[in-house]
């Protein structure tokens, strides 16, 4: 894997393809972006559940499952931006470097 947008071109193309069911191209975009809730919604839980904040199920995640869960949906906003996107590392980079000189 030469980098990580190479990772994320191939997981698009992946689910491009396993998209069989037909669905129209702009579905398909909204369901990408949506997906990102999904996966904002396992951080919570496995930072509930690293925390032990629900008393009927106590500790049931660590850390470490919240790392994981905060790379998923790193990896999910990748993926939805390509889609929408071709040029998804040059706008990235751009955004990156206008929020780098917001931040100076």
């Amino acid at each position: 894997m030469n980098s990580i947008w190479d990772a994320v071109e191939r997981l698009h193309t992946w689910l491009d393809r396993s998209a069989a069911d037909g669905r129209p191209p702009e579905q398909e975009t909204l369901l990408r972006v949506l997906k990102l809730s999904e996966e904002v919604g396992e951080v919570a839980q496995a930072v509930i559940g690293a925390t032990g904040q629900n008393p009927r199920k106590g500790t049931t995640h660590s850390w470490q499952d919240v790392e994981s869960e905060l790379c998923d949906v790193i990896v999910t906003a990748m993926v939805a931006l390509r889609t929408l996107n071709p040029d998804a590392p040059q706008a990235f980079d751009a955004h990156l470097r206008h929020l780098l000189a917001r931040s100076s």
